[in-house]
């Protein structure tokens, strides 16, 4: 039983619950729904235009009532991944009301399967406070308004003044070389862009030991914090474990001279190896 009253934040607080009311309003005419479930968060959502939307999820003003808020005292929201219906809501919201910059709530409810419904629509709306989305709100307004406009700008004229002309006669060619002067064509080429792309080498190689193991006390130590599974993985992160793994190895290294003629190139290796992992370790 009783009431939660929603109304816009006042200070720190969204919402209030009166347990003592528990009768249904009866004195006019009201539209009564059922609860959805939607985890205690709100979604933000602000278009700008049919193709961009950016959302923001807050905790639900329904869960305690208290308004969280950061050091600079707005209220604490995260950004959040649309799926692609709700891009499409997005969308078909923007176009629907004839307005580019829409702001909009949206409800996630998993009713058997995920859904989002739509339960308020703002209209003339902006994020409080994001570099990108201004950014990109200004390229796409700027855009917006020079097709509106002057769409000439984004034209591409049918005869380009820097086209490339018929190519030169070999005979022309052949008698500027023999005359040992350049020749000028009349129109020419005109660089407009460089397009490059490119990774940069400085990387930190990767520090990782890659080793096979035949010998029983490495095996034992691997299915002791694998849970016993012989193909499990097993990471070995506490410090507890990498003792042991070090006073395993410590074992080992010693039986895997590298001096002695009789051993093969894969067993030096592999005796390095343990050195470096012992190494490692003890560091």
């Amino acid at each position: 039983g009783g009431m939660k009253e929603l109304f816009r934040k006042v200070g720190n607080r969204s919402s209030e619950f009166y347990p003592e009311v528990r009768k249904v309003r009866r004195d006019g005419s009201y539209i009564y729904e059922e609860f959805m479930p939607t985890g205690g968060t709100d979604v933000k959502v602000y278009t700008i235009g049919p193709g961009y939307a950016h959302a923001e999820a807050r905790k639900s003003p329904v869960v305690d009532g208290v308004v969280m808020r950061n050091s600079d005292g707005k209220e604490v929201r995260y950004p959040v991944l649309l799926t692609p219906t709700e891009k499409q809501i997005a969308r078909n919201v923007c176009q629907a009301f004839r307005q580019a910059v829409c702001g909009f709530d949206l409800l996630r409810c998993d009713l058997g399967e995920a859904r989002s419904y739509v339960c308020d629509v703002n209209g003339w709306s902006f994020v409080k406070s994001s570099y990108k989305y201004y950014d990109d709100a200004a390229c796409i307004l700027r855009k917006m308004f020079l097709d509106e406009k002057a769409p000439h700008i984004y034209t591409i004229p049918a005869h380009l003044p820097w086209r490339i002309s018929e190519p030169a006669q070999p005979s022309d060619a052949v008698r500027n070389r023999e005359q040992g002067t350049v020749g000028i064509p009349t129109q020419s080429e005109e660089l407009r862009c460089v397009i490059a792309v490119i990774r940069h080498g400085d990387r930190t190689p990767k520090q990782k030991v890659k080793l096979k193991i035949t010998q029983e006390k490495l095996l034992k130590l691997m299915l002791k914090y694998n849970g016993g599974k012989a193909h499990a993985e097993a990471k070995l992160k506490s410090a507890l474990q990498l003792q042991d793994l070090l006073d395993a190895t410590r074992i080992l290294v010693p039986r895997a001279r590298s001096g002695r003629e009789s051993d093969s190139d894969a067993e030096v290796e592999h005796a390095e190896k343990l050195r470096q992992v012992r190494a490692v370790l003890e560091e």
